[in-house]
């Protein structure tokens, strides 16, 4: 009890915490104190220093100059490598995203995850970890979200307290602060590869089969409107940059995105993005108008990153006049979840439809729903490939072509299953055979 009472540094005094692991000895602590300290004193020595001076690259070669310089001044003895930790802070905070650099910079890390100035967690592989990096307080923390948000013409404040943004490379940001949120100022960063995944990775990833992959290719080909489902983290964005990788190169393509991520390499690309309401709440432009727009631009394919409200009457109407090929991605737990959502959204439009008029428009419009899931190992995997056929009734009837059957857990907690046709021959291959695409009877044989 009397130990208890001590101060902190007394009770770790020669010994190690046995409940905190992070907690070092006493001289470590003071040491990390100092450090952090003299970061933010070499920072402001060097921003002092250059500041008349935008020229990055001739900064970056003065800056170890000048660190240098620094730590002569201040009589700081420090190791080779602290010093060089303490240049590369410095360095990350003038060119790059302040600690979290370097979890950006590795190719490994899928997700980055800011809780505060405290508490900075990462993905990697599926699976998600607690890093040692921190940032000084708050305000460090609003520093870098207002470096990632003003070049994009977005703002951040207390009447504006979330934003959705991107950094140069594709990769999505979302950004909350109090007091919408009680842990500090919360950035989440889904990362995107600088190359593009290809089907070919997506197969060796054990994401689906090479027959599914080569279906889905002839499907995009053949203009068949596609629609991507599934939860938050499933992969829905990498799949439908993938599958509009097959789109041939003479075709023009519209993309329209909250925020830009679809990195599509055909030459005839128009990429739309969504604008946010200015200060005094005006200037918003919204996904539906955008697809709006789009109809006029003279499209032979129309791709939104994501369908998420009103846009979705747009966009079944547009596939019913004659732009097929369109595809889009949802949230939805499985295909028939994703047919009632589509139902949702339409109604958000304000329009006083039918239920049997809106399934009618979705039937016509819609030829298959990919579902996509992530595992509980982390892994994400096509668990479906459905056709929509048709109407009977007031009833949108689905069949399933592929699954994927899941048949155990390892005892690393992989997930085990296989890719499997359920032997049903497509309605869509008049349509695949009218566009001169061949296909194996063997994909549909069932098992």
């Amino acid at each position: 009890m009397e130990e208890n009472r001590l101060p902190l540094s007394k009770r770790l005094k020669g010994k190690e915490s046995p409940s905190i692991p992070s907690i070092v000895r006493e001289s470590d602590y003071r040491k990390t104190n100092r450090n952090k300290k003299l970061e933010i004193q070499l920072h402001n020595y060097i921003v002092e220093e250059i500041k008349n001076n935008p020229d990055q690259d001739k900064n970056e070669d003065r800056l170890k100059e000048l660190a240098e310089n620094f730590f002569e001044i201040e009589k700081e003895y420090l190791t080779f490598e602290e010093k060089n930790e303490l240049i590369q802070a410095v360095k990350n905070e003038l060119y790059g995203y302040g600690p979290i650099t370097r979890l950006l910079a590795d190719p490994q890390i899928t997700e980055v995850m800011v809780n505060g100035p405290e508490d900075v967690y990462f993905e990697r592989k599926g699976k998600i970890y607690k890093s040692d990096v921190t940032f000084h307080d708050d305000n460090h923390v609003l520093k870098v979200i207002e470096r990632i948000v003003s070049p994009l013409g977005r703002r951040i404040d207390e009447s504006n307290p979330l934003v959705d943004a991107r950094l140069p490379d594709g990769s999505r940001v979302n950004a909350i602060i109090p007091p919408l949120v009680l842990n500090g100022p919360t950035i989440t960063i889904r990362k995107f590869s600088q190359n593009p995944y290809t089907i070919t990775d997506l197969i060796s990833f054990d994401t689906l089969s090479e027959e599914m992959a080569k279906f889905m290719e002839i499907c995009v080909k053949a203009k068949l409107n596609i629609f991507i489902s599934g939860g938050t983290g499933s992969g829905k964005t990498t799949s439908l940059n993938v599958l509009s990788s097959f789109i041939p190169n003479d075709e023009r393509i519209i993309t329209i995105e909250d925020a830009a991520e679809l990195k599509l390499h055909q030459e005839h690309v128009v990429s739309l993005e969504a604008r946010p309401s200015n200060i005094e709440g005006q200037g918003e432009i919204k996904i539906r108008d955008l697809v709006r727009n789009s109809l006029r631009m003279r499209p032979d394919r129309i791709i939104v990153g994501e369908v998420r409200s009103a846009e979705a009457l747009d966009m079944l109407q547009a596939m019913n006049t004659g732009h097929d090929g369109s595809l889009g991605t949802g949230h939805a737990n499985s295909p028939r979840d994703m047919l009632a959502r589509l139902e949702t959204m339409v109604l958000m439009a304000g329009m006083d439809l039918p239920v049997r008029a809106i399934r009618e428009q979705i039937a016509g419009a819609l030829d298959l729903i990919i579902q996509q899931s992530r595992m509980k190992d982390g892994s994400r995997k096509i668990t479906h490939i459905t056709e929509v056929i048709g109407m009977e009734g007031d009833t949108i009837i689905l069949q399933d072509l592929f699954v994927f059957r899941e048949t155990g857990i390892s005892v690393d907690g992989k997930v085990h299953g296989e890719f499997v046709s359920t032997g049903i021959r497509p309605v869509c291959t008049e349509t695949l055979e009218r566009h001169g695409f061949k296909f194996s009877t063997s994909w549909f044989k069932g098992e």
